[in-house]
């Protein structure tokens, strides 16, 4: 597993970290104030968790006066899309390959 996968699971795997990523890819550009209006936890907690969140390249940053709006780069899960995809060949190999032991035993 690369750098970059190792450090997307890692980011991924706070459930609070999670939750921000998931709402700005369902709703798109959002401000800090915003986010922590419903994150349950405080803004110091949320910036924190932004600042995790962008640098493994997975958010960005937009600043507008005293505002800082964050977006999703969803593109950024890309190398997680490519290890599920391989996971699943190999998984799908191993199942056909035990289904033609089952067959082969069956005869």
């Amino acid at each position: 597993m690369s750098t970059t996968q190792d450090m997307i699971f890692r980011t991924l795997a706070d459930p609070t970290r999670r939750a921000i990523f998931e709402r700005l890819c369902r709703e798109g550009e959002i401000t800090v104030g915003a986010l922590t209006a419903q994150a349950g936890v405080s803004q110091p907690v949320v910036s924190r968790h932004l600042g995790v969140l962008k640098q493994a390249g997975l958010v960005r940053d937009r600043h507008e006066g005293r505002q800082t709006h964050y977006s999703a780069l969803p593109g950024a899960l890309a190398p997680l899309v490519d290890w599920t995809s391989e996971m699943t060949g190999f998984w799908e190999g191993r199942f056909d390959d035990l289904e033609n032991l089952l067959k082969r035993m069956d005869q």
